[in-house]
């Protein structure tokens, strides 16, 4: 059978202002271009994997408004299955206001609308498109216990769990005893473990912190530092590819959906974070979340101008 992925999470509406800088608290500035481009990790995950072309289905919610059609749509437009995508008459659909500096770093904040409405009886509905999958993908923007449930039944039928812990919070042990592998970038690793992750020390110190709590295997993003596989005895530091960012929205997001992409298809598991950070350096050069997500012809031009 095709590699198959799904994935479990949100659905938001970008709402994306270019700023010279991020404003400070309590300081208004004059911005550049409004973009709205559909967004959400989970959906952004999804179609990141579908763009590299393999099978995905999506579960999630989204409102009774004007941005549940367009964000419906442009799953169905990159491959996406949304049978599992539930409309919510009740609810809004989710939003992320998102201001972009001339450097590319961004603020975001999130409106979950929808997404907060996510069930676990949701999950149960999807059980199989869940249990069909090579890899399953969570992350933080839907209720725990929502996230929980997913976690049990890819777990029952021998799923790999897949975990990108954002945004961060502090998670209970059931949920991690649950996870196969764990990608949280510098601020989440810091927050679950109350480690710095600065130098090539602290991060492993890190790493291997997490590692105790459960978790077979940790990939912890770094940035342009690239990214650090660790396992039980085994500490793997995984290079950056070079580009010229322009919007980081996403990237991390695009990490995530190259590595288990890389994942499904049998690939080993460093080979995997070498697709995923190729996947995030190209979302860095183009603006939006999922309008930045490359096409499997753009990251096999840059894994091969790499090698």
């Amino acid at each position: 059978m095709a590699p198959h992925i799904t994935v479990v999470g949100s659905l938001n509406m970008d709402l994306v202002a270019r700023t010279p800088r991020i404003p400070e608290p309590g300081e208004t500035i004059i911005g550049n271009d409004f973009h709205t481009v559909p967004g959400g990790k989970g959906a952004n995950q999804a179609v990141a994997a579908a763009r590299l072309g393999i099978q995905v289905s999506m579960v999630g919610r989204v409102g009774g408004d004007a941005f549940a059609g367009p964000l419906l749509d442009n799953l169905a437009a990159a491959g996406v299955d949304h049978t599992f995508v539930t409309q919510d008459s009740e609810a809004a659909t989710g939003v992320a206001l998102i201001v972009v500096d001339d450097a590319g770093q961004n603020s975001i904040v999130v409106a979950s609308g929808a997404n907060a409405r996510l069930t676990p009886a949701d999950v149960d509905k999807a059980k199989t498109a869940i249990a069909s999958a090579d890899a399953l993908l969570l992350q933080l923007e839907s209720p725990l216990e929502t996230v929980t449930r997913a976690a049990e039944v890819a777990r029952a039928h021998g799923v790999t769990v897949i975990l990108n812990p954002a945004p961060a919070r502090s998670l209970p042990a059931g949920l991690l005893s649950l996870v196969d592998v764990l990608i949280p970038n510098e601020s989440e690793t810091a927050l679950l473990t109350g480690l710095p992750v600065g130098d090539q020390s602290q991060t492993e110190a890190a790493a291997t912190a997490l590692l105790d709590l459960g978790v077979g295997t940790v990939i912890l993003t770094l940035g342009e530092r690239g990214a650090m596989l660790a396992q039980a005895g085994k500490m793997e530091l995984c290079p950056a590819f070079a580009v010229v960012p322009v919007d980081t929205t996403a990237a991390g997001d695009a990490f995530v959906g190259g590595f288990a992409v890389a994942l499904a298809e049998g690939r080993a598991l460093a080979e995997a974070v070498r697709w995923g950070n190729a996947t995030g350096a190209l979302a860095t050069t183009k603006l939006g979340a999922q309008s930045s997500l490359p096409t499997r012809q753009e990251l096999e031009i840059l894994l091969a101008q790499a090698a």
